[in-house]
């Protein structure tokens, strides 16, 4: 009897190849015939579940927004909203070396992404949701009362959005100045600052 393939947990496991394959030798040597080796996988076999490249890319691209957002309904929520938010943004960080892989391999499918038309749209739509997750965790603050009404929320979730990108590409490009001590004291000052207005 023939063997029974799950075809999304393998085209998971050729995604999670792919990231390896990009942390090696960067996204422009993340060919199919490397990816397929990478996963132990002929180029023929992976061919079944991407017809090329761009949708290998894609995928693994996706697959690093999807495995955030899994983490972030999974998280162990308590009753303190302040620290349920410390913990929903900590998920945008590589504090660990996995979410390490997935933040350099995100940052090398953006910089592709720039003159891809096959990921910018993919990037564009992550890039708004992560925008309005932020906005939210804003919100929340005034919503909750842990911050005052007069809050500019557009402008403290910009500044907040960019503070996350700024500590994630510098985590990414010195991860010896930037662990997950400091990442998370930054982040826990900022928003602490953000109680005060």
């Amino acid at each position: 009897m023939p063997k029974r393939v799950n075809h999304e947990e393998q085209k998971h496991i050729l995604g999670k190849a792919a990231w390896r394959v990009i942390k090696k030798e960067g996204i422009e040597g993340a060919s199919v015939r490397k990816v397929a080796e990478e996963a132990g996988l002929s180029a023929g076999s992976l061919r079944h579940y991407f017809s090329n490249q761009n949708e290998l890319l894609a995928y693994s691209m996706n697959l690093v927004s999807e495995r955030v957002k899994t983490r972030i309904q999974n998280a162990a929520f308590t009753d303190d909203h302040f620290e349920n938010m410390i913990l929903v943004l900590g998920e945008l960080l590589p504090l660990d070396e996995e979410r390490r892989l997935e933040m350099e391999v995100w940052i090398a499918f953006n910089i592709k992404a720039l003159v891809d038309p096959h990921l910018s749209e993919l990037s564009s739509r992550v890039y708004e949701e992560m925008k309005t997750g932020i906005r939210n965790i804003i919100e929340g603050l005034v919503k909750l009362g842990l911050s005052g009404t007069e809050m500019k929320i557009e402008e403290e979730a910009g500044r907040l959005h960019a503070l996350i990108d700024g500590l994630a590409l510098h985590a990414v490009m010195k991860p010896d100045q930037f662990n997950e001590e400091k990442m998370k004291a930054i982040l826990r000052n900022h928003l602490l600052s953000l109680l005060e207005k």
